[in-house]
């Protein structure tokens, strides 16, 4: 109990001084802008919010924080429980200071964005609103008029290469006839056709070749745009005019250094820019990507010189980048029934262990729990080797025009000590991974085999196994032999990301069904199950969904929301009955229901199964749902409030027992857990460490299971977690 309000002391004291030092104090004559609003007229469906961009000075962003849980938890404060009891704190930044010049400029730059979007003759005013020491901006935009094109003429050089070859793609062209003026809608078709071009051999044209003339002097209701593309630039006479010529790539060297230890071959391979063929950027960019994805070079340099009047030599500098060297995570909790979990990994890593760019990664992991002034713990070990070579085995380097998939191999050996049982696990793997443009990330197995083995099982915990066939059924000896696969799409792929972003990710996984085609020839054992070896293999499919969502804003982008939601399932078929142990779903923990210890919420409205010493909930099926507000307070210290809701389900058990854990949409709504908490993180950049305290508000283990703002710092109401990078 003191321990829970020590640390939301320290917490809520590091917010408050926080927001106290970086708030700044008006002085006299001084006001803070408080809000500004883009009112527009003219067009029903226009966009406000894209224009925000052009407003010069932004205003305050900031969240009230206030709440009062505490009550009489904090009576050593003052005696009466009465401190508290109106603790409300801003938690931001330091006020903006209104500007007058700044709106003026504002609208200045809002009236020429919307000239460039096609919008002629705006009116952009703006109107001051003044309470107390706040002022609210408000834009009043009328969007002026729109310019349809009425005929486009289109004029190229003499017939020759260019003109012959931008003609074939006519139709690509972005803009039409009816379509509305815009300075906008013209310098996307400049990138569109000079993109085009060069991938057809024009290695130096670009979009200032290009003149455009709109003529309205014939129509008052439309314009002739005149589409001409010279030989000159725009930055150059009709005097300086030389064909525009195809070009074709000379020689091609591959400079790096020399105490780089690689095989030039792979190097080769990689390459796409060839001698003789025609320059297409396309190829130029494919290189870079292939050359970069090896890992091996810090920075890829590809870089183009006229050699002659239609050729070009191609010099590719690579710089080496750390191949080898060493991470550490660390994550760590403790609740307040004095169960504390401490989970270590340190692994090695070295990109070019055979000098041809492929990754070598040794992993070594722990995972302990003890109880405070009890002999009762839990040791778990595990090491990892995987190879990943650059390549798409067996297929050579040529069936691949960008990117090339890696082939990756992996074994693992995990070893389980826990009070009911001792628990032997061995894993490998074979498939392939790779991203297409750093947006889309795949890993493909095709193999996947675990082996699994259970010995010395506590009597009392068989005893209580053996009321339950499914659960039962999950601790036995077993192998899955199987295939599986992990996509994920994400709009920013940053370690640490700067931008809002968007992500999602699905992981499946399925077992047995090749094996079942030689059941035939199996032998059974006592329970039904077809044995090879004397273990029954395992058959089932499993699949888990991730969505999420990060709006990163304020200023410096010092402030973000994050959500994310979790939804997952499995189920046994034909030759099993129940999931293996190690493909149930669990929550808890420092990147789940954060009012928990990892493994000890549900299934369902369940209570903790007491065979179990130290907490091991388990389920076939889960859903979850987190939220988190983060802001920036100082230096690098970044705070946190969080809210959680979620739990796992069983899907089936035997009959005679209750129900309370089996997922069904009577029980749904009880069933649910939830939580909330705040947080305290350093972020250094390459490393973000976190500590978050997390206050169950909903425990459906209870049969009270609301837990009122009195009762969160209570025991068995708190859990306080160590983590490395953010949750979600």
């Amino acid at each position: 109990m003191k321990l829970g309000r020590t640390i939301i002391f320290l917490l809520t004291a590091a917010m408050t001084a926080v927001s106290c030092s970086t708030t700044r104090v008006l002085q006299e004559g001084e006001y803070r802008l408080a809000r500004n609003k883009i009112e527009v007229s003219g067009e029903k469906n226009f966009n406000a919010g894209k224009l925000e961009p052009y407003i010069k000075q932004k205003a305050n962003t900031y969240l009230i924080f206030g709440w009062n849980p505490f009550l009489n938890i904090y009576n050593w404060s003052n005696g009466k429980g009465k401190g508290w009891d109106k603790f409300v704190q801003k938690i931001g930044v330091a006020p903006i200071v209104y500007e007058s010049e700044l709106v003026d400029k504002s609208i200045e730059s809002l009236t020429n964005h919307l000239e460039y979007l096609g919008y002629y003759d705006s009116k952009v005013v703006s109107e001051i609103n003044v309470k107390k020491r706040r002022v609210y901006v408000t834009y009043k935009v009328d969007l002026g008029n729109r310019i349809p094109i009425g005929d486009i003429i289109l004029t190229l050089p003499p017939e020759g290469d260019f003109t012959e070859t931008f003609l074939k793609d006519t139709s690509a062209i972005t803009i039409r006839k009816g379509d509305y003026l815009s300075e906008a809608a013209l310098e996307a078709e400049t990138e569109r056709a000079a993109t085009k071009m060069r991938n057809q051999g024009f290695y130096n044209f670009n979009k200032n070749y290009f003149f455009f003339e709109a003529d309205t002097l014939d129509s008052k209701d439309s314009a002739v745009l005149r589409y001409t593309i010279n030989e000159y630039t725009r930055n150059d006479t009709k005097r300086m005019a030389s064909p525009i010529r195809k070009f074709y790539i000379d020689k091609v060297n591959i400079e790096y250094p020399k105490n780089l230890k690689i095989r030039e071959k792979i190097l080769r391979e990689l390459n796409t820019i060839v001698p003789g063929n025609v320059y297409n950027a396309d190829i130029v960019n494919s290189t870079y990507s292939r050359l970069s994805s090896l890992k091996v070079f810090s920075s890829v340099n590809i870089g183009m010189t006229q050699s002659d009047v239609d050729k070009v030599d191609c010099q590719i500098s690579l710089a080496q980048s750390k191949l080898q060297g060493f991470k550490i995570n660390l994550e760590a909790s403790s609740n307040s029934s004095g169960l504390i979990g401490i989970s270590p990994q340190i692994s090695y890593f070295h990109k070019n262990i055979f000098r041809g760019g492929e990754w070598l990664n040794l992993s070594f992991i722990g995972n302990f729990q003890k109880k405070f002034k009890s002999s009762v713990r839990s040791n778990e070990f595990g090491v990892s080797a995987s190879l990943s070579f650059p390549n798409f085995f067996p297929l050579p380097y040529r069936y691949f025009k960008g990117a090339i998939p890696r082939t990756d191999v992996s074994m693992s050996y995990n070893y389980q000590s826990r009070p009911e049982y001792t628990r032997n696990i061995i894993s490998t793997s074979y498939g392939y991974n790779g991203n297409v443009r750093n947006r889309f990330f795949y890993q493909v197995f095709p193999l996947q085999l675990n082996i699994v083995q259970l010995s010395k099982l506590d009597a009392d915990f068989i005893d209580n196994l053996e009321k339950d066939p499914f659960l039962f059924n999950a601790y036995q000896n077993h192998f899955d032999f199987g295939s599986g696969a992990t996509l994920y799409y994400t709009t920013n792929a940053e370690t640490i990301p700067t931008n809002s972003y968007f992500y999602t990710r699905l992981q499946f996984d399925i077992a047995g069904n090749l094996l079942s085609a030689f059941n035939p020839l199996m032998s059974e054992n006592e329970q039904g199950e077809k044995v090879i070896w004397d273990t029954p293999y395992s058959q089932f499919v499993r699949a888990e969904l991730t969505l999420g969502r990060t709006w990163i804003f304020g200023k410096k982008s010092g402030q973000s929301v994050a959500m994310r939601l979790v939804a997952g399932a499995g189920y046994a078929y034909g030759n099993s009955t129940a999931l293996p142990f190690e493909k149930h779903f669990y929550g808890g923990g420092a990147n789940s229901l954060r009012g928990w210890q990892v493994r000890s919420i549900g299934p369902g409205c369940d209570s903790l199964d007491t065979s179990f010493v130290i907490p091991n909930q388990s389920g076939d099926m889960k859903l979850e749902f987190n939220a988190e507000y983060r802001f920036r307070m100082f230096w690098k210290v970044e705070g946190a409030v969080f809210a959680d809701i979620g739990n796992i389900w069983s899907l089936r058990r035997k009959a005679e027992i209750d129900d309370t854990g089996i997922f069904t949409f009577k029980n749904f709504g009880k069933s649910i857990a939830a939580d909330w908490g705040a947080g305290v993180r350093l972020n250094l950049g390459f490393l973000l460490l976190r500590v978050d305290l997390g206050m169950k508000v909903h425990d459906p283990s209870r049969s009270q299971a609301w837990v009122n703002p009195g009762q969160w710092l209570k025991k068995g109401n708190y859990t306080l977690h160590f983590g490395v990078g953010y949750p979600f």
